[in-house]
């Protein structure tokens, strides 16, 4: 009786952290999104109170002023351009990783778990990419985020392939089926909670990042959404944060709608690895 009435106060209390910690998280988020509909005077009480008036001008001054769509673009290639790459390479080097025990396997796993640990250093990077001729476009910022994002992203895979029965793979072979056609036709259909995982992660980190695109990315017309809603900020942060909020809406926008339609998938992904890891 006294170990059940402890639990449910564990559990209140745990409620009441969890709330909290959420509340730190959404009023912000809502002041953003309540101020850019907001005037220049209205928006600096940094309220949840509702705008007098609605301000829809607010986001066609945005993408007039701040080459909004021109920073969308390069973010959508740059973010789709890597973490389908990410997803591919992760996926099928873990498949090997899993299913061969053999002690270079084991060594290649701990040598990918060590690149979630070392951070990058740009100057080296940046005098390689210099040599390579690569350095400034589009594909210098996709191989970074690419290889950033490839050891954690086995981590994920192989906890998940490994709770994906061997005989599978076994009947495909004595099938006749190559290494590469069992990933396709077998593994890869199954890897789809585990995929949708991995691409909300990957897509919300790499649409999100600045420092990259600000180390690696020379020509202003390539600029992504993060650094463009960083000069904007340079430019009105001052006197009109309400166009500053409305910025930032737009560029939090595709990567709120992706967690609200993908939650669910995203969700047993996460539960599901962490089950058969």
């Amino acid at each position: 009786m006294y170990g059940r009435k402890k639990e449910k106060i564990t559990k209140v209390l745990l409620q009441i952290v969890l709330i909290l910690i959420s509340l730190v998280i959404v009023i912000p988020l809502l002041i953003m999104l309540l101020g850019a509909f907001k005037n220049s005077a209205e928006v600096t009480a940094f309220d949840l109170t509702l705008p007098e008036q609605w301000l829809v001008e607010n986001f066609k001054t945005v993408f007039e002023q701040g080459k909004l769509l021109l920073a969308f673009k390069n973010s959508i290639l740059i973010t789709i351009a890597s973490t389908v790459i990410t997803i591919f390479t992760s996926s099928l080097a873990s498949f090997i990783l899993a299913r061969r025990k053999t002690r270079f396997s084991r060594f290649l796993y701990y040598f990918f778990f060590i690149g979630t640990i070392i951070p990058m250093q740009i100057m080296p990077t940046i005098r390689l990419f210099t040599v390579l001729d690569i350095y400034g476009g589009y594909l210098n910022v996709i191989i970074l985020y690419t290889a950033i994002n490839i050891p954690f992203s086995c981590f994920l895979y192989t906890g998940f392939i490994r709770g994906i029965p061997g005989v599978l793979d076994e009947s495909a072979f004595i099938e006749g089926a190559s290494t590469l056609q069992t990933y396709f036709y077998i593994i890869l259909p199954l890897l789809k909670s585990c995929n949708i995982t991995v691409l909300i992660l990957l897509f919300t980190g790499i649409w999100n990042e600045i420092n990259i695109p600000l180390y690696f990315l020379n020509d202003p017309a390539k600029r992504t959404l993060p650094l463009s809603v960083y000069q904007f900020f340079g430019m009105y942060g001052g006197s009109n944060w309400n166009l500053v909020f409305a910025d930032l809406t737009l560029a939090a926008l595709p990567v709120i709608l992706l967690f609200l339609f993908m939650q669910k998938q995203f969700i047993s992904g996460l539960t599901e690895g962490a089950v058969k890891g």
